[in-house]
């Protein structure tokens, strides 16, 4: 048997961080990778593994104490295959060291440990893993660190990554996606753009990041020019040889005084990372009294969620205003609860506020399409000479656009002050796009300047990097105007609400032939169902009725737009 002294592994930039829990007691037996402790900074929470099996015989640390790189932990006694291979390892050793060393510690065994698992290990800190051989330094190569930052995202808003795709130790090649970013309004991926080795990774899941804050720090190897000399290749595999001889060092401890854990009866330390605690205090509740449904007991932003909806609608209490009170629905019969995404979640509440804080008024009309389904069927061979679909909607948005150029007075935005409009000069607009995250709203910028084909194009592309939710954050803001078409679904109409701080939204329902009185007589006619909605304050209602009739005009008989 041996005694293994299990120490705090590489906290990276942390420099003390806080034990909130003990996952194990002294007598209990252990697996490699089963959770010993959690530990805590004011970032993340992780885990620490056991790098082997063995028995707990002591405990080092207490809940609440502040623990650093490479403080004791705990002591392990190893038994069978892992004594044997400690003990073929410590043979090893002591025949590459001098004869003269003895052993003078006469109640302690020397022991090798082995490597913790990394993908065990939360992202809160750099990894323990030694760098691959492909990733060493080669002969006749330098190597060079580089910080690989987060690229211009268009705003100086923060945004979540939301996935880490690299570790440390990895080997990356040019456009090889390193990290995950979310928006409000979508996620895109950051590529490496060179190849090398993953030396530090600088942001953890959940971090709040920005353009030019660090990713990692990137090594790479820099060839050199003496790369085919022998000589000069010699000193670097001298080195790597001794590298891979050399053994781990032995560790050689007394057992500490056995300290006993603090059970969490007899503990208020709750078990909680630092987002959760920052939203108990914002709502003023007590961890303490809180029931966490994570693992092993831990709190979650929605246990903090329900337990306040819980006091709010307990016996003697009401909903505030506005707020509709829950019910348990699982009284009447079977239920599942569906958690919405992050896009569902931010979308209702970006709706909510327009609904609320914008008067809206609604104009309705009917255009006569059938002469311009005319024309898009004519350039329908055209079309697939081009290798493009001729849809209905960059005809629109041409129509749109020269409409906000007749009536500028739709082309603004409402100071919050209310005291003066922001005029735009240039013609941006919006289209709706339904995708399995939620909605969201690509912008085709400059819609006056470009061709019909080319809006199709455009169109395309942008709908197919909406469902892919690849769409960058430049390529969702800066709308002037916006188009929600539910033409594909159905229905003879409905009210959009205006994409505030956009003053006006167009919503287009699907066309239907009807009989219309026309040229003296009752003809079928392909009619399309039109609603502006627009903010009241900005926009009154003769502005409204001229808008609507024009756009009618200009689809009705699309040579307008050449005027």
């Amino acid at each position: 048997m041996a005694i293994e002294n299990i120490t705090v592994p590489d906290l990276g930039d942390a420099s003390e961080v806080e034990v909130i829990e003990l996952l194990v007691s002294v007598g209990q037996s252990v697996t490699e990778n089963d959770s010993l402790l959690v530990l805590e900074s004011d970032k993340a929470a992780m885990e620490i593994p056991a790098p082997m099996s063995g028995v707990v015989k002591s405990i080092a640390v207490n809940l609440g104490d502040q623990v650093t790189t490479g403080s004791e932990m705990l002591t392990l006694e190893i038994t069978g295959s892992a004594t044997a291979e400690a003990t073929k390892t410590t043979q090893t050793e002591t025949q590459t060291e001098t004869q003269t060393e003895t052993q003078t510690e006469t109640d302690a065994v020397e022991a090798v440990p082995a490597e913790p698992d990394v993908d065990s290990a939360s992202d809160e800190f750099s990894s323990l893993a030694a760098p691959s051989e492909s990733a060493l330094p080669q002969p006749g190569a330098s190597k060079t660190s580089q910080l690989i930052e987060v690229p211009d995202l268009g705003t100086e808003e923060e945004v979540d990554v939301i996935e880490i795709h690299i570790k440390v130790g990895d080997a990356i090649t040019s456009d090889q996606a390193l990290i995950t970013l979310e928006s409000d309004k979508a996620a895109m991926e950051v590529l490496s753009l060179q190849a090398g080795s993953v030396e530090e990774l600088l942001v953890n899941l959940g971090d709040k990041v920005k353009t030019g804050s660090a990713i990692l720090r990137l090594a790479t190897l820099a060839v050199d020019s003496n790369a085919n000399d022998p000589a000069s290749a010699q000193p670097l595999q001298k080195k790597k040889a001794e590298q891979e001889s050399e053994p781990a060092a032995a560790v050689i401890s007394k057992a500490p005084v056995v300290q006993q854990p603090a059970t969490a009866a007899s503990s208020t330390r709750v078990y909680a990372g630092p987002a959760v605690r920052k939203l108990a205090r914002e709502l003023g509740v007590d961890l303490t009294v809180v029931p966490g449904t994570g693992a092993k007991f831990r709190i979650l932003k929605e246990d903090i969620q329900t337990f306040v909806k819980s006091r709010i609608n307990a016996p003697g209490t009401a909903p505030a205003a506005g707020e509709i009170a829950d019910i348990d629905f699982s009284q009447f019969g079977d239920i599942e609860r569906i958690p919405r995404s992050k896009l569902h979640k931010i979308i209702a509440s970006n709706m909510h506020r327009s609904w609320t804080a914008v008067p809206h008024v609604a104009q309705f009309n009917e255009v006569d399409i059938t002469d311009l389904e005319a024309f898009r069927a004519e350039l329908k061979p055209e079309a697939e000479r081009k290798g493009s679909k001729l849809t209905f909607m960059p005809f629109l948005l041409k129509a749109c656009a020269k409409t906000l150029q007749e009536y500028p007075q739709f082309n603004v935005s409402l100071h919050s002050s209310g005291e003066y409009l922001i005029q735009k000069k240039y013609l941006h607009i919006g289209v709706a796009v339904a995708t399995v995250a939620g909605l969201v709203v690509p912008v085709i910028r400059d819609v006056d300047q470009k061709t019909i084909w080319q809006l199709a194009e455009e169109l395309i592309e942008l709908t197919d990097k909406a469902k892919q939710r690849r769409l960058s954050i430049d390529e969702l803001q800066g709308a002037c105007f916006t188009i929600s078409s539910l033409g594909a679904i159905g229905g003879t109409g409905f009210i959009p609400i205006v994409n505030a701080p956009e003053v006006a939204i167009l919503g287009v329902a699907r066309a239907e032939m009807k009989p219309v009185y026309f040229e003296g007589e009752f003809r079928p006619r392909k009619m399309l169902p039109l609603t502006l909605s627009y903010d009241h304050r900005a926009v009154n209602g003769v502005d409204g009725g001229q808008f609507a009739t024009y756009l009618a005009k200009i689809l009705a008989d699309v040579r307008h737009v050449l005027i």
